[in-house]
């Protein structure tokens, strides 16, 4: 026989020809000569030796230790002292009890959403990268949850996480700010036949997720196809002199028509409105003829009103002129000091005649 001594935080595990047979706590111990004895630390996780099962038969050793079973689709979570160790997959393990103090949560990996009491910075440790799937909904977002092909419910804007199991998760996700759409270059016919093409928009906001994403295949599409149609249906009762007289009306009568039938799509339209109206060739060339007509009429009456307050003027003048044999003479002096201006040497023959008939011109008879 030898004596061995376990000391404090310490167990021995008795082995005889590689057979376990039993555990020896704290103090002096008996043992035959051919008996080994592994120690082990309780202040460090026990790693079995041998078979647990085995080991677990021994009441004093199955007394000292936690057992922990995880099974198939099932996770574990170590933590001492309340921090986080490691990640337990399936399989049984052993810690030892009472010097350090471990817990050992177990999740359920068939349920879909992770538990609230996990601390959301525990899923992003590398351990837990492949049992968690996130899915983030921007602030300008809102999402729908699908599992199964089943909706679930409506997210809202943040970071969600799923247990990574067999389970076919999907988050289907719609911009809630507002949006515009544009028809460019729509071929239409006007009420006197003539071919036009419009560029038109239309801004809009969605308004009912689940109407936009699970009732609606391609809201935006179909959103486009109705605009469309208004566009065409109003722009077909007015003559091209009527569309371009009063083209912002087609704004109401667009909104006021399809405000119904978007919202079954879940979007609500803002604001619309024509861009451009582009005419063809022949009709452009009509037109700018049309206009330089009317603007030749209107250059003509002003010329006309002009020509006529002129002779009015004139006509006042010379009344004046006959009443006032001064006036007259003074205008005939204006007229003598224009012709001057423009002259710059008078030769002068013939005697002193022109002298004798310029002063004809300024003195009275």
């Amino acid at each position: 026989m030898k004596r061995v001594q376990i000391y404090a935080y310490k167990i021995g595990l008795v082995f005889r020809d590689g057979n376990f047979l039993k555990a020896l706590t704290e103090g002096k111990h008996w043992v035959r000569w051919g008996d080994e004895v592994q120690e082990f630390n309780l202040n460090i996780p026990f790693t079995a030796p041998c078979e647990l099962n085995i080991l677990l038969e021994d009441k004093t050793l199955a007394e000292l230790l936690n057992v922990i079973i995880v099974k198939d689709n099932e996770i574990g979570m170590v933590f001492k002292e309340g921090i986080f160790q490691k990640v337990l997959t399936p399989g049984r393990y052993a810690y030892w009890k009472g010097i350090v103090k471990y817990e050992f949560p177990i999740f359920d990996l068939n349920e879909l959403e992770i538990p609230a009491s996990i601390d959301k910075k525990l899923l992003t440790k590398p351990s837990l990268y492949g049992f968690v799937r996130p899915s983030i909904v921007e602030s300008y977002e809102a999402g729908l949850l699908f599992v199964e092909g089943q909706f679930v419910k409506e997210l809202s804007a943040g970071t969600y996480r799923f247990w990574n199991n067999d389970k076919t998760v999907n988050v289907l996700k719609t911009d809630l700010r507002a949006q515009q759409v544009e028809l460019a270059g729509q071929e239409i016919l006007t009420k006197d036949k003539a071919a036009l093409r419009i560029n038109f928009f239309a801004q809009y906001q969605v308004v009912d997720v689940e109407k936009a994403l699970v009732a609606t295949n391609n809201f935006s599409k179909q959103l486009y196809i109705l605009i469309q149609l208004a566009l065409r249906e109003y722009v077909g009762t007015l003559t091209l002199d009527e569309l371009l007289a009063k083209k912002e009306t087609v704004q109401g009568y667009v909104l006021k028509s399809i405000a119904d039938k978007a919202a079954v799509l879940g979007v609500k339209i803002t604001d619309c409105g024509i861009r451009d109206i582009i005419l063809p060739g022949e009709v452009k060339d009509i037109m700018n003829q049309v206009l330089v007509a009317e603007k030749r009429a209107q250059a003509n009456i002003i010329t006309r009103r002009e020509e006529t307050a002129s002779t009015r003027s004139l006509l006042n003048t010379a009344k004046l002129m006959e009443d006032n044999e001064m006036l007259f003479k003074l205008k005939e002096m204006e007229y003598v000091e224009k012709i001057a201006e423009k002259i710059n040497t008078i030769s002068v023959s013939g005697g002193g005649q022109i002298v004798e008939q310029l002063k004809t011109i300024f003195t009275r008879n």
